[in-house]
């Protein structure tokens, strides 16, 4: 389970069930210290019910792949489950002659559930992450420099340019870098060569940009499609983690995860570019 894949909404969720579990053990009534735990039907239909609920939702959440129950997935039979817990709660207080905290704040955390968990993939605030994507740390560089980025697959280019695949701006695959003595003679060259090359060139008018690949973050979590156009994803992109685009398809990109596997990704709004 990644906890990076969880939102406000699930938090919101989760926080209900602990009130529901607190609330188990409170009176039901006013006049009485009877609790639920001591009434089997209130227990099992709001109470337990919404803690499983919520449980589901979580879960199916953060699962990489959706999982079905008697042909729901598992979230779809937790947004029911809480549904159920909440009306049983608002019935069984209505019922009470003397309702005590216990129910009262069982209704209240019910209610809330119900509304997480219908309300998330609905409000764009309750769908932000719950935790932040962690940015690399700073560590020193070699032989006294300053403070770089950790290098490696999962970080992009830190302050020096990398040659080869996957850092985009960099020298090119099989690029030498030209010795420190030679610097000044490397840079007239390159200036006279460009120069020349500028007097020249003629354009090619339209010519579309070539692509270059750049490592990206997303920041919530987005299903990653087979390049096949299947219409169940095969990876699940979290954020917190950097990926490497590959390639363009109209608005979509061709992303590569830090296992090898390339797909789809459809929804690029929000994505951080490193």
């Amino acid at each position: 389970m990644n906890i990076r894949s969880l939102s406000r909404g699930d938090g919101v969720a989760i926080g209900a069930a602990v009130v529901l579990l607190i609330a188990s053990f409170l009176n039901l009534n006013s006049y009485g210290d009877a609790n639920a735990w001591q009434a089997l039907h209130l227990l099992m239909s709001i109470y337990l019910a919404g803690v499983i609920a919520a449980a589901l939702i979580v879960t199916s959440r953060a699962l990489p792949q959706p999982r079905k129950v008697a042909g729901l997935e598992l979230g779809q039979f937790g947004v029911a489950l809480s549904l159920f817990a909440a009306w049983t709660a608002f019935w069984a207080l209505i019922d009470s002659p003397g309702a005590g905290i216990g129910l009262i704040l069982g209704l209240i955390a019910a209610l809330a559930l119900a509304g997480a968990a219908v309300a998330t993939p609905l409000v764009p605030a309750l769908k932000l992450p719950l935790v932040g994507a962690p940015r690399p740390t700073p560590v020193a560089g070699p032989y006294g420099g300053g403070a770089q980025p950790p290098q490696g697959y999962g970080y992009p280019a830190g302050g020096q340019q990398q040659g080869g695949y996957g850092y985009p701006g960099g020298q090119s695959y099989g690029g030498q870098q030209a010795p420190a003595g030679d610097a000044g003679a490397t840079v007239g060259h390159a200036a006279g060569a460009a120069a020349g090359g500028a007097a020249g060139a003629t354009p090619a008018a339209g010519a579309p940009a070539e692509f270059a690949p750049f490592w990206f973050a997303v920041p919530v979590t987005r299903p990653l499609y087979g390049e096949d156009s299947s219409p169940s994803p095969i990876a699940e992109l979290a954020p917190g983690t950097w990926y490497l685009a590959v390639d363009q398809r109209g608005s979509a990109l061709v992303a590569q995860t830090q296992d090898g596997r390339r797909g789809i990704l459809q929804d690029t709004t929000g994505i951080q570019r490193g």
